[in-house]
């Protein structure tokens, strides 16, 4: 957009003939509607352990899927219809590289001075013997009705969020991961602490498990695994999602990638093709957040404006699962500080037994933040528990503006609020 409002020529591809990107349309907003929902239901059944509400709250996932689509729907216009006005030519195909500055779709050929790769991930292809019975996240958020027993394969964000929201809605619900650290890029400790509420919820979570193979039954699958047998309504793939680019003939552009993406410098150019920039999930840099995708975007936009000036940076980007409650983290792992020889102080607090988790009857919720020994700076914290997708964001700013822990302290907070607990946590 900005690239057309300076006057050049600019043409855009959407592979997938729904404009606006996963995000808006089947990635974190709908899935937050889903959650809004099934906090509801969560909060019911731990109010129901303090005799506050006598019965479960009923819920509708027709009701459910219909507010979603409210939100959805307008997307893929809402997307075209600027982009048009500013003289964006708009194409719909699957693209693919002819050569070093030619792009081909649909049989017509596009010469361009620069391409921006921006296309997304897609569930991983996996080798296991019938995974294409597997369902996708984009088939769970368009479902009619729910289905009663539902399998999610893999231990990452997806097979968490959508198997929380499922058991509040009643489905009976299996996280099958195929080693001992699901959400691996998360703290352990607060990655145990959300396995202990997921059980809580309704949520089996079976680890050192991998699905070996899986097999039509009638109306639903099998997955088998191990010595075991998981017969379900429907598997799901939760088993990672690795960027999109295996269909753009990159070679064809000399385009260099790896597992992670296009390999890019430090301004987001390919290091092996000037003419080709690439972002978000697309590109082997930062994390697969739609924050950063948005922020990449930014980023080389300046850049091919501005020629090379803008560097991505991602030392305060917080990263949340949004289960009930939600994980969250921001910074440095444990891990990483002791490989990085930082000398930290660590701070762990078991948080069942502050207000703000005895008045919602939260059973499983933590913290655990990091500090420089020696300069008393904030480095990382991880929260599991109510509120940590917004607390995450006060330790965001505070590790962006290089906060001690004093200074994070200092203010006076609004009492009682989750805000004021977080000074507790250091």
């Amino acid at each position: 957009m900005r690239c057309a409002q300076a006057g050049w020529k600019v043409a855009v591809v959407e592979e997938n003939k729904v404009w606006g990107g996963t995000c808006d349309n089947r990635g974190c907003i709908p899935k937050k509607i889903l959650v809004g929902a099934a906090k509801v239901a969560d909060l019911n059944r731990r109010f129901q352990g303090l005799d506050i509400v006598t019965k479960p709250v009923e819920l509708s996932w027709e009701g459910l899927m219909n507010f979603k689509s409210t939100f959805t729907s307008p997307v893929s216009e809402e997307t075209k219809e600027p982009l048009e006005k500013a003289g964006v030519k708009l194409y719909e195909g699957s693209p693919k590289f002819v050569n070093e500055d030619t792009l081909e779709v649909n049989g017509e050929q596009l010469t361009a001075e620069h391409f921006h790769i921006a296309t997304g991930a897609k569930p991983a292809k996996l080798s296991v013997e019938g995974a294409e019975h597997l369902k996708t996240s984009d088939d769970f958020l368009s479902l009619t009705s729910l289905p009663k027993r539902i399998i999610f394969v893999g231990g990452g964000y997806v097979s968490f969020e959508l198997a929380h929201v499922a058991a509040r809605f009643g489905a009976k619900v299996t996280i099958l991961h195929n080693d001992d650290r699901p959400l691996a890029a998360f703290d352990p400790d607060t990655v145990k602490t959300l396995i202990a509420a997921s059980k809580e919820a309704g949520v089996e979570v079976v680890l050192n498990a991998a699905a070996e193979k899986i097999t039509k039954t009638g109306e639903g699958v099998t997955v088998h695994a191990g010595n075991k047998e998981y017969a379900v309504v429907m598997a799901v793939h939760g088993a990672g999602r690795p960027p999109a680019i295996d269909t753009l003939d990159l070679e064809a552009a000399n385009v260099q990638s790896e597992r992670r993406g296009v390999m890019v410098n430090e301004y987001l150019q390919s290091v092996s093709n000037p003419r080709v920039y690439a972002g978000g999930d697309a590109a082997a840099a930062g994390p697969p957040l739609s924050p950063i995708a948005r922020l990449h975007g930014s980023i080389v936009a300046d850049n091919l404006l501005g020629i090379k000036t803008k560097q991505p940076d991602y030392r305060s980007t917080p990263s949340v699962v949004f289960t009930e409650p939600p994980l969250a983290m921001v910074g440095l792992t444990e891990q990483a500080v002791k490989e990085k020889g930082i000398d930290a102080t660590v701070h762990t607090e078991n948080m069942s037994t502050w207000f703000d988790a005895k008045r919602t009857n939260l059973t499983h919720t933590m913290a655990k933040t990091l500090v420089d020994a020696q300069t008393n700076r904030i480095l990382g914290a991880h929260i599991v528990g109510n509120h940590a997708e917004d607390l995450i964001n006060m330790f965001a700013l505070a590790i962006e503006n290089g906060l001690t822990a004093e200074q994070f302290k200092a203010p006076i907070y609004a009492f009682p609020t989750p805000s004021d607990d977080a000074r507790y946590m250091l």
